[in-house]
């Protein structure tokens, strides 16, 4: 049986600060961890809430401590910092976590899974793979430019334009850059064959998670963002609803209230910036196909609201209620326009 002792850990790479508290603002016992002995000092202490921010290594942990029969809490880092009370140190992080963590607020994360994690791993890979690319294509389109060659716009034109270039050998194009324009050409192909890869490995695994088939059937939703919305959110189930789906990935506007006077701003931003691009080019692609009369309420919803509003306005409006949707979607256990049975 649980009792209410909380254990709040500091993670590091080596050196592990922990405190336990049996009451609110009164530590009874800190220690100084390395890695080796950090979980047997777990495996000694009676099951008990331990408490880390949600940072690096930190799910890993919470895994293992979980195995050792205690409850974990993870709390986000930027809401745990306004806690840490004059200078920054391990000892002061552990009591701003202590307090941070009785704060209702303050939402905690939930501990991602093995798979979870292993999808998280391949999108930072094939986003990291992907600004590679583009970073070689603009090199490429720049040194050209210089040389006055211009190449069309879009991705795929540059490469196959470089290489026509240099098979030319009645081209002014300089001998001294022809095989280094070579190599950033197979280098550019060998970017792009990882990032194929990745998403073969996506799409294999997509097959084996109920919940991204029924992500797959919402419109402007396809593999990337199933298995990105399944990675980094972990359960649905801590947002009560699609707003607040909305609200944490900053979909939702900034308020700036006082009085009797509302002010609303542009959306918050805030959340996940790799899911809120995600979901923004799903809704232009929902807006696209919109215009080409397809028979769908959120494509004729999206199409109306567009009549109306400036086209990036409507871009995120309907970014927004996709998020809804997910959240319904997801809750729910069932395909997108799946007829509702009576209660």
């Amino acid at each position: 049986m649980q009792n209410d002792t909380r254990i709040a850990v500091d993670v590091a790479k080596a050196v592990f600060e922990v405190a336990v508290s049996d009451r609110p603002g009164r530590v009874v016992r800190r220690e100084r961890l390395p890695r080796s002995q950090f979980l047997a000092f777990f495996a000694q202490q009676p099951a008990a809430n331990v408490i880390m921010e949600a940072c690096g290594s930190a799910h890993f942990w919470g895994r293992r401590i979980e195995q050792l029969g205690h409850r974990v809490t993870l709390l986000p880092p930027h809401q745990v910092r306004p806690y840490v009370r004059r200078n920054k140190t391990d000892r002061t992080d552990t009591k701003g976590i202590l307090e941070a963590s009785r704060n209702e607020d303050i939402h905690p994360v939930p501990v991602k899974t093995v798979a979870q994690q292993v999808l998280t791993s391949l999108h930072r890979l094939r986003s990291g793979w992907m600004a590679e690319r583009t970073a070689r294509l603009n090199a490429l389109r720049g040194l050209l430019r210089e040389l006055g060659v211009f190449i069309p716009v879009g991705a795929r034109q540059v490469v196959p334009a470089v290489w026509m270039l240099l098979e030319d050998a009645d081209s002014d194009f300089p001998d001294a850059l022809r095989p280094a324009f070579a190599e950033a050409c197979r280098e550019i192909r060998e970017i792009e064959a990882r990032i194929k890869q990745v998403e073969r490995q996506l799409e294999a695994m997509a097959e084996q998670l109920p919940v991204v088939a029924h992500l797959l059937t919402i419109p402007g939703i396809g593999l990337l963002t199933a298995t990105a919305l399944f990675a980094l959110i972990g359960s649905i189930h801590r947002f009560p609803s699609g707003r607040h789906l909305a609200s944490w990935l900053g979909l939702t506007p900034r308020e700036f209230s006082s009085g009797l006077k509302r002010r609303l701003g542009g959306i918050s931003k805030r959340g996940d910036g790799y899911l809120r691009t995600l979901l923004i080019h799903g809704a232009r692609s929902v807006l696209l196909h919109a215009r080409k009369n397809q028979p769908d309420h959120l494509r004729e919803w999206a199409h109306t609201l567009e009549q109306t509003h400036v086209h990036n306005k409507a871009v995120v409006a309907v970014a927004n209620k996709m998020a809804r949707i997910i959240w319904a979607v997801w809750s729910r256990l069932e395909d997108y326009g799946q007829p509702r049975k009576a209660a």
